[in-house]
C-alpha cells in the first residue's frame, strides 16, 4: 500500500486541500506552499487563478499559505491543472501531514542557527500528504525565539547552539549578559558566569562577544512533540536534541511511523502520547536513532515545564 493518500476515481474533489464551505455549493482550495515561500510570478498566477475560478480574493492562512475561496466544485479539475502549472499545487488539511511552516532562518534572520526554509522543503518533499489517522502540523524555527510557534505544533523543530566559554580569557565586559533573555549570564569577580540550567542554547551570546571568547558547539536541532493550538492549546514536550540534519530526519521518521502504527482518529496527538505513555513513545521513536548524535541539554526548566 502506498504511504501517500490515494484519491482514486473521486480525484481532486476529496483532497484534503479542498474544503467544503458553509454554503456547500462552494469550496475553498488550500495551496501547498512549504515555508510560505512564493515567487512574485507565482503570486501573479494565483491572482489570475483566483479571478478565474474563485471570487477574485485570496486568504492568507496561519500556516503560511493561501486559500482560494468560493470555488465551484465543477471547476476543480481545471483549477487543479492551473495550480500545478503555476507551481502552487493543492495543499492538505485532512488526516495527513499538512503545509510545513518555517521562519526565514539563515536566509535573513540575524538570530538564526539553521536554514529552516530549506529544511522545511526537504521535510515537505518527504512527508507532505503522507496517509495517517490524524492531521500532523510541523513547524521549524531557526532559534528558540520560535517565531512560527514550534512549541505549539505536533512536531516542532528548533535550531540551537550550545555555548562553550573559556573563563580564563573572559574580560568580564558584560556585553553578552545584556543580550541574554534567559538571565543565564552574570558577571562575578570580573568574569562572566553561565548558568547551564537557565541557558536555552539560543547562541546569542556567541555572536555578541566582542572578543570571540565564547565559542559554540556544532549546530543542533531541538525536537518538541505534542504541541497544539486552537480549542485545546498545549505546549509541546521536549523529546530530544540531535546534532545533524540526518539524525533529525531519522527521529521524524520514528514519530511519523509511531503515528502511522498507533495513532487513532478523533484524538489529538498530544493526548495519545500521554495515554500510551511518553517513555514508551520516546523509546519507539528513538530506537533507530544514533545515540552519539544526541545533544545534552542541561536546561532543567525546558525539560520540567513540558512534562
Amino acid at each position: 500500500m502506498s504511504i501517500f493518500r490515494e484519491y482514486g476515481e473521486s480525484g481532486v474533489h476529496v483532497m484534503g486541500g479542498v474544503i467544503t464551505q458553509k454554503n456547500a455549493d462552494y469550496c475553498t482550495v488550500r495551496i501547498r506552499l512549504p515555508a510560505g515561500v512564493v515567487t512574485v510570478d507565482q503570486i501573479r498566477g494565483l491572482a489570475r487563478i483566483a479571478k478565474t475560478y474563485g471570487d477574485g480574493t485570496l486568504h492568507v492562512t496561519t500556516r503560511q499559505t493561501f486559500e482560494i475561496p468560493n470555488v465551484k466544485p465543477s471547476t476543480l479539475e481545471k483549477l487543479d491543472l492551473a495550480l500545478k502549472k503555476n507551481g502552487t499545487p493543492i495543499g492538505a488539511e485532512f488526516t495527513e501531514v499538512v503545509n510545513v511552516t518555517a521562519c526565514p532562518g539563515t536566509l535573513r534572520c540575524k538570530y538564526a542557527n539553521i536554514d529552516s526554509v530549506e529544511l522545511a522543503k526537504k521535510i515537505d518533499e518527504k512527508y507532505f500528504r503522507k496517509e495517517l489517522s490524524i492531521r500532523v502540523r510541523i513547524a521549524i524555527s531557526s532559534c528558540p525565539n520560535s517565531c512560527v510557534a514550534s512549541w505549539e505544533s505536533d512536531i516542532g523543530i528548533i535550531g540551537i547552539q550550545k555555548p562553550i566559554r573559556n573563563p580564563t580569557l573572559c574580560s568580564g565586559c558584560g556585553t553578552c549578559v545584556a543580550y541574554c533573555k534567559e538571565h543565564a549570564l552574570t558577571v562575578r569577580q570580573g568574569t562572566v558566569k553561565l548558568d547551564h540550567g537557565l541557558c536555552n542554547t539560543c547562541g546569542n551570546c556567541i555572536e555578541t562577544c566582542h572578543y570571540h571568547v565564547i565559542k559554540g558547539e556544532p549546530l543542533g536541532y531541538q525536537i518538541m512533540v505534542g504541541g497544539s493550538h486552537g480549542r485545546t492549546p498545549h505546549v509541546g514536550r521536549y523529546l530530544v536534541s540531535v546534532s545533524s540534519e540526518e539524525a533529525l530526519m531519522v527521529v521524524i521518521d520514528g514519530i511519523i511511523e509511531w503515528i502511522r502504527r498507533y495513532a487513532r482518529s478523533g484524538s489529538r496527538f498530544r493526548a495519545q502520547i500521554e495515554e500510551e505513555g511518553f517513555d514508551e513513545f520516546k523509546a519507539f521513536v528513538l530506537k533507530k536513532a544514533d545515540s552519539s548524535s544526541f545533544v545534552a541539554i542541561e536546561n532543567k526548566r525546558l525539560i520540567s515545564d513540558t512534562e
